[in-house]
């Protein structure tokens, strides 16, 4: 449901920018809940501080995005490097809060994609480094998605909370249900986790918010993508068969694509399969 009303150029300007800025603010929290959340540290004391000499940080070296050029990555006080993880994941929420903004404008459904999105990259990223997706991510989101669906029905396409609240549970029994039996059968196969339990409780989250076609699409794009880029390492060297290789970043990037083009690829597959059987 897109709800963009005709601004005037400048008018529109400025709220891309207020909503890009705000996705960069957004994304300099989660730098801090990536790297607390997986030593199970608070999120909200002490102050951001060096990870190398423990100084803490003022809040003209903590601007989002510019503190991070203007100290040419190193940190004020040990001049150690500072990993482009921190700049990357702010620029990143930036960017996808600002194409949802473009793309449903003052729609309700906007800060409720924000909310999902912002816990897809906090997941993403605690999963390429420590290969666990944190219950906050997993379990909150499927509160939070299953909360937003009653209080937002458009996130499920109708005015009603109750066919809302229906359809994400469906979602959330789908995308749980569907990983759970791929990760149980994997495990009789190969006599070992096929699959971590983070993406079965992402997947199941995913479906909170989005609904059952998200979840097929979901699993489909995850599958071909993780396929892809697993291969490719292999090929390069990176990897090896054996290799464990985090399934959770491509469930992410699955999400976002059907938040931001999917519903209209899904679409155009149903008239598709219509003119088909016609």
């Amino acid at each position: 449901m897109s709800l963009m009303i005709d601004l005037p150029p400048v008018v529109g300007v400025y709220f891309s920018f207020l909503v890009f800025w705000f996705g960069s603010c957004i994304g300099s929290f989660l730098n801090v809940c990536i790297y607390r959340i997986p030593r199970e540290e608070s999120v909200v004391a002490p102050r951001s501080h060096c990870p190398n000499c423990g100084k803490m940080i003022a809040w003209y070296d903590n601007i989002p995005l510019v503190s991070y050029l203007a100290l040419n990555a190193r940190c004020r006080h040990c001049k150690q490097w500072i990993t482009p993880r921190y700049f990357l994941v702010e620029l990143l929420t930036a960017a996808l809060f600002l194409m949802v903004w473009l793309k449903y404008g003052f729609s309700p459904v906007a800060p409720a994609y924000w909310l999902m999105i912002s816990g897809l990259i906090l997941g993403t990223f605690v999963d390429f480094e420590h290969m666990i997706i944190p219950d906050r991510v997993t379990i909150g989101g499927m509160i939070a998605g299953l909360v937003l669906s009653g209080l937002v029905p458009s996130l499920h396409e109708t005015r009603s909370a109750v066919q809302a609240l229906i359809s994400s549970g469906i979602g959330l029994a789908l995308g749980f249900g569907v990983l759970w039996l791929v990760a149980f059968f994997g495990k009789l196969a190969f006599k070992k986790d096929a699959m971590g339990f983070g993406d079965v409780k992402l997947l199941g989250a995913i479906g909170a918010f989005l609904g059952w076609k998200a979840v097929l699409f979901t699993i489909l794009f995850s599958s071909f993508a993780g396929s892809v880029v697993g291969v490719a390492f292999i090929v390069g060297g990176r990897k090896e068969w054996q290799s464990r290789i985090p399934y959770g970043p491509y469930i992410a990037l699955a999400a976002v694509v059907w938040v931001l083009w999917g519903q209209g690829w899904w679409q155009a597959y149903m008239n598709w399969l219509s003119g088909m059987g016609a």
